[in-house]
């Protein structure tokens, strides 16, 4: 193929000549500037019974006002600290709510004028809605009533959201606990204008370890002053009528939780000695157990700052971890431990244990599971009954264990084994429903408990539910979605004793609705629930199918094709195109040839897609496959590069033997990781006459502890380091 003609790449690279000039920011064709600012369809919450609905509004995109506000970036958080909340959260500003019987949405009353609405939270009981309005001084606390559609606000601007969720109900409905602004917090230094009071000094153990490069850590005394301003709160207690009273004091709290029968509530802290190589979450932490009144019961963990961990990505810390309530008892506390001192390069029987106690908290933990991998979760059934998941990184193997949690000495059945990257064999998850504590556990009738899957296999995409006999493990198909035009997703379990399920249908040009499902039923099975129109009108009836073709090697690959706006099938006119694409790693050929893409999906020009270019004459190839496989001993990234290119090439012969492109006008895109593999591809390739980079790294040696799904550190493999970076390779880049 011809060399690259121009060069649309978000990568600083020397050049002969530098020019700059001032431009204000430009609007795009008209064709496109109509898709932008098309109003979106309403998300959608539905509550667990399937009665009340939640259509919440927003803007498609922030304005550039709001995207130069203010921010810090401190302890790996981002946020703004005239408003303490997150400076990347997304906004809703209007929402409505309506019955599922009900064919039209009640507009809720009570709203503020240009609200910014965020942290929404049923109820206990989903009569009302708690949720949070961003100001330009502050966060409020603000109330739904459901059934009269009305709103209404309980505290000033003065929540912290800075860490975590701000919010949670007592188990009566009556209150919450709400992280305040502490009285009498200090102001922030402007690190810009203070002067330095002395050097920021680091000192080494002399002990070897590594660390990822992590984004936005402290880096000096100012940096740990404003994080723990930032992060400092006063928990209250607020009631329905507005009234609060202070519950704990000021502290960092990272983390607020009920026991099930809301008897017991567990709190979190983050502590000094911070540290300048971690983010907060490894900060030291104490985990106290309260009571409704706020009096401590117990202190159940105490763990120090943890910069140093074993190396590999299954590596964790010594000592409880995961600690969280039993779902389907009062108040039973539960935990993991490493049995391997958190180092994957043990070999050890099993990997973790996992251990419960019954409140008061008094007694010996009890042992629960061993596992193989490393501890996942526990889905709770009975007292009889929960299910655990395993999972190790560098085999993609999981497994899942049933276990008896009143009989530890009954060995545990291994119900699942197999690769997790292995969609087209995925049993599925297990249906859960809400118990009398308002938490999910397994639906469980005979013995038997349910499964809902994606469904994925070579002839295409069939969600179903299936229904498992604990005793034999043996599977019978209850229901199976025989869409061939459209793509039915099962989003939840209603009430699996009379065949209710929620689900979810759309196609290229019907916008995504949202049905009740009757699977007994053979006729008249669906209720519609949403009627949304496509808002995207333009792209309704364009060309869009799902490829298949494979590599030299001879690896299947996929990626769906769209044609142009109009295209004329029976001139059928050779066009440019963007291929868009990200590297995903693999370490067997079976699970990267899988096809996991749908033709029947809504074709949704999103924030970041390529989609809008089909307005301007280009063909896309979205989601192209760029699967960089390393089967047995061999690790995927010591051919980066060839499959890379390898990848590239499958792609543009594939679409130009059907005679829709020129393949010397093919652009490649891709964002973060995908823009470090386009800066790849146009420094190693010919293939490729432009490309688009955004938001990309290009020099791994920056990151010398590991990247991606690299684990292996610089030393061990300066190689692979450096073929991989497009920095060391960067005069190789063709204009």
């Amino acid at each position: 193929m011809k060399n690259p003609f121009f060069l649309l790449l978000a990568l600083f690279i020397a050049s002969i000549t530098f020019a700059q000039e001032n431009l204000e920011y430009q609007k795009p064709p008209e064709a496109i500037l109509e898709l932008v600012d098309t109003p979106l369809a309403p998300a959608v919450l539905i509550d667990n019974k399937g009665e009340n609905i939640v259509l919440l509004y927003r803007d498609a995109y922030k304005s550039i006002a709001e995207l130069s506000e203010k921010e810090m970036r401190l302890g790996g958080l981002r946020i703004n600290p005239k408003t303490n909340i997150g400076s990347r959260v997304t906004y809703y500003n209007n929402f409505k709510v309506k019955q599922a019987s009900e064919k039209d949405a009640r507009q809720v009353t009570g709203l503020p004028e240009n609200g910014r609405y965020s942290n929404f939270r049923w109820s206990p009981n989903q009569q009302l809605m708690a949720f949070t309005n961003t100001t330009a001084t502050g966060v409020g606390l603000w109330v739904l009533d459901i059934q009269n559609a009305s709103a209404k606000k309980l505290t000033g601007d003065n929540l912290n959201a800075n860490i975590g969720n701000p919010l949670v109900w007592f188990k009566d409905n009556s209150a919450l606990l709400v992280k305040m602004l502490p009285a009498g917090r200090k102001d922030l230094i402007d690190s810009e204008e203070a002067v330095p009071t002395g050097p920021t000094v680091s000192e080494s153990s002399g002990e070897k370890a590594q660390n990822r490069t992590y984004q936005d850590l402290l880096k000096n005394p100012n940096d740990e002053f404003n994080f723990q301003q930032l992060a400092l709160s006063e928990i209250y207690k607020v009631d329905l009528s507005g009234s609060s009273a202070k519950w704990l004091p000021a502290a960092m709290y990272r983390s607020v939780s009920f026991s099930p029968d809301g008897n017991y509530i567990m709190v979190r802290t983050t502590h000094k000695p911070f540290s300048y190589l971690v983010p907060y979450y490894r900060f030291p932490s104490q985990t106290n157990i309260y009571d409704p009144s706020g009096k401590l019961v117990k202190k159940v963990i105490d763990d120090p700052l943890i910069e140093v961990l074993p190396k590999g990505f299954m590596s964790v810390k010594k000592g409880k971890r995961d600690m969280g309530w039993r779902s389907d008892k009062p108040a039973t506390l539960v935990w993991v431990e490493a049995l391997d001192e958190g180092d994957p390069e043990k070999t050890v029987e099993y990997r973790d244990e996992v251990f419960e106690l019954e409140a008061p908290f008094n007694r010996n933990p009890k042992t629960l599971l061993k596992t193989i991998n490393r501890y996942y979760d526990v889905e709770w059934g009975n007292d009889d009954i929960a299910i655990a998941h395993d999972y190790w990184w560098n085999t993609r193997n999981t497994k899942s264990y049933l276990f008896n949690p009143s009989d530890a000495a009954q060995a545990p059945k291994i119900i699942s084994d197999r690769d997790y990257q292995d969609r087209y064999n995925d049993p599925g998850s297990l249906v859960t429903r809400e118990n009398e504590y308002n938490r999910d556990v397994l639906v469980i009738d005979k013995g038997k408990v349910y499964l809902m899957g994606d469904g994925f296999s070579e002839e295409g995409q069939f969600p179903f539910i299936d229904e498992m006999d604990l005793k034999n493990l043996k599977t019978k198909r209850l229901y199976q979605s025989t869409y061939t035009d459209k793509l039915e997703r099962i989003i939840s379990a209603i009430d699996m004793k009379k065949g209710k399920v929620l689900v979810r249908i759309e196609s290229p040009g019907d916008y995504p609705n949202y049905y009740f499902r009757n699977i007994d039923k053979k006729k008249d099975a669906l209720t519609p629930i949403t009627s949304f129109d496509n808002p995207f009108k333009s792209l309704q009836d364009v060309h869009k199918e799902v490829i298949t073709y494979h590599r030299e090697d001879g690896l299947e690959l996929s990626g769906t094709l769209y044609l142009p706006v109009g295209y004329d099938m029976d001139k059928k006119e050779r066009m440019p195109m963007i291929l868009w694409a990200y590297p995903q790693e693999f370490k067997d050929k079976a699970s990267a040839s899988q096809n996991t893409s749908n033709p029947n999906s809504f074709t949704y020009p999103y924030y970041g897609s390529a989609i809008y270019w089909l307005t301007q004459g280009y063909v896309v190839l979205d989601d192209a496959a760029f699967p960089i496989v390393g089967e047995g001993d061999n690790e995927p990234n010591d051919t980066f590069r060839e499959q890379l290119v390898a990848n590239g090439k499958a792609a543009i012969d594939a679409v130009d033997k059907l005679g829709y492109i020129d393949p010397d006008k093919v652009a490649v895109g891709g964002h973060s990781y995908g823009a470090f593999m386009v800066a790849n591809l146009l420094s190693h390739s010919n293939l490729f006459a432009a490309g688009i980079a955004r938001s990309g790294a290009y020099n791994r040696t920056l990151t010398p502890f590991g990247f991606q799904s690299e684990e292996r550190n610089y030393w061990e493999a300066p190689e692979v380091y450096y073929n991989m970076s497009p920095f060391m390779h960067a005069d190789k880049m063709k204009t």
